[in-house]
């Protein structure tokens, strides 16, 4: 039988409708499949890109029959239609079809006989629904199923490759916990899978706006000329919620904010921000630019160059907030940082003496996605007499979530007779020249996956790449008992101590108000 190396399927260009396929949920009674997954399967059906002949197979562990489980996600779906952002109501037509070519089937994932089980539904769905033998086994389950689930795959021939079918794995985040354990993870899925065949999913790339940086740099001739260090001064990163860890507390306690946020959402940004052109939009050609960056980010310094926080008792709107250490599962003596912030700097022709500051955190003043990209100051000689610090520098902001958009600040006179300068804004919100469609963030990557591009997916360089720059940050914080834990309020704009980053090249973050 021909390996998965010798094996190409052709991919379908973008815009038309994905070819028949099979899609296995492992996890499907949880709630990333009810909230996310299944109404971005919705969106693709009532916009005709989900194949004609689409199948979906449910796999858990709860005793379910179909209409149990179609009943569930019909719930799901209906209370997704109604939410406030959701500009449509249900298209009863599109739904009701997708809805019957969904069936479940219940088995534990260790269980070898429940892929026996798996093989004869796939071939029964394929007698009765759907015209081909591509599957897309997607990973809806927690880190620790992923290499056992994979193997049992494996092992039972589950994803092996013929001419007539191709098969696909979807790994949901966190891909790893650290650098040996991503390496270890990545060996072990590569046992049964070729990379090729590996879709490591970062959702957040799926957002319009995440993509547009590309598009706004290199296609647009005004921005990529002064995009390096001859007219830039530095780079914010900043990816704020305002929501605590909830519910989450069993997964938070063991993972924190450096390993949930940064390896994947941060420093894809970074990546985004900072990569060469690619030679095209394939999905190699971008992925080894983005690689490219982040193996030339120099080693951080621990001590100097990286904050981390947790929060504490504060307010948002007069509303009391609850302290990191009094959340539902949380250790009162817990260390686990909800807020990190850092300085590091890319060591190549085009950023070198460029610091770029990023920071995330939970429980802060306002939810905020942006980059924002300062210039450096004009020569001042012509302004002696208006004071400097009112000569705020030019900045484009790339606003991702959650009003999708991008803002150019520059100084402009203020009429009168004498020379005064203001701030200007050019605002341009998504919203305003495109029209939204309903979207989850997961529409794209899934369609992405069905036609098999796998630009916005990470390769295994790319995982073990930042990595690499936050173990010897994670290494500090475990191993060093002086290594300082801040405190910042519930509500607030994060650690104050993340100021000092800025301050001492006489540079500050841009407030989140």
């Amino acid at each position: 039988m021909a390996t998965a190396h010798e094996i190409e399927h052709e991919a379908i260009p973008h815009g038309q409708q994905a070819p028949s396929c099979t899609m296995v949920i492992f996890g499907a009674a949880g709630d990333l499949t009810k909230r996310l997954l299944i109404p971005a399967l919705y969106n693709l059906a009532r916009t005709e890109l989900l194949p004609a002949d689409f199948a979906l197979i449910g796999v858990d562990r709860l005793e379910m029959s179909d209409t149990a489980f179609r009943q569930h996600l019909d719930n799901a779906v209906r209370a997704f239609a109604s939410d406030k952002h959701y500009s449509q109501a249900l298209d009863e037509s599109h739904w009701a079809e997708l809805l019957k070519r969904i069936s479940y089937l219940q088995g534990d994932f260790g269980d070898a006989l429940a892929y026996g089980r798996l093989r004869e539904k796939l071939a029964e769905v394929r007698k009765e629904q759907v015209s081909s033998d591509n599957v897309v086994f997607y990973l809806a389950v927690g880190a620790r199923f992923f290499g056992g689930i994979v193997d049992h795959l494996g092992q039972a021939g589950l994803v092996t490759e013929t001419q007539a079918g191709w098969r696909r794995v979807v790994v949901e985040k966190p891909f790893g916990h650290s650098v040996d354990s991503a390496r270890a993870l990545n060996a072990q899925l590569r046992r049964s899978l070729d990379e090729r065949q590996i879709y490591r999913m970062d959702h957040f790339l799926g957002k319009e706006t995440v993509q547009n940086i590309m598009l706004m740099r290199f296609a647009n001739a005004i921005f990529e000329p002064l995009w390096n260090r001859d007219h830039i001064d530095h780079i914010q990163i900043t990816v704020a919620e305002t929501v605590g860890v909830e519910s989450r507390a069993g997964f938070y306690e063991g993972t924190g904010a450096m390993r949930d946020m940064v390896p994947n959402h941060v420093f894809q940004l970074l990546a985004l921000t900072a990569m060469e052109p690619p030679t095209s939009f394939a999905a190699d050609a971008v992925r080894s630019e983005k690689t490219k960056v982040l193996n030339a980010v120099h080693r951080v310094n621990a001590a100097s160059d990286s904050v981390r926080g947790q929060y504490t008792v504060g307010q948002r709107d007069g509303k009391l907030l609850r302290g990191y250490r009094e959340e539902d599962g949380v250790a009162a003596t817990s260390t686990t940082e909800t807020y990190v912030a850092m300085k590091l700097g890319v060591d190549n022709w085009r950023w070198s003496g460029v610091p770029f500051y990023l920071r995330t955190g939970k429980a802060m003043a306002k939810r905020s996605s942006e980059i924002v990209i300062q210039f450096k100051r004009p020569p001042l000689s012509l302004f002696r007499d208006t004071a400097t610090e009112a000569l705020t520098p030019n900045a484009l902001v790339l606003k991702l979530q959650p009003d999708e958009g991008a803002a150019l600040m520059f100084g402009a006179k203020i009429p009168g007779p004498t020379i005064s300068i203001g701030q200007v804004h050019m605002d341009f919100h998504y919203k305003d020249y495109f029209q939204n469609a309903p979207s989850t963030g997961y529409e794209t990557l899934i369609y992405d996956c069905m036609i098999g591009d796998a630009t916005l997916f990470q390769r295994a360089d790319n995982v073990i790449a930042g990595w690499q720059i936050v173990q010897p940050i994670l290494d500090y914080w475990a191993n060093d008992p002086a290594a300082p834990l801040t405190q910042y309020a519930a509500g607030s704009e994060g650690s104050p101590e993340a100021s000092v980053l800025l301050q001492s090249e006489g540079r500050s973050w841009k407030s989140l108000l």
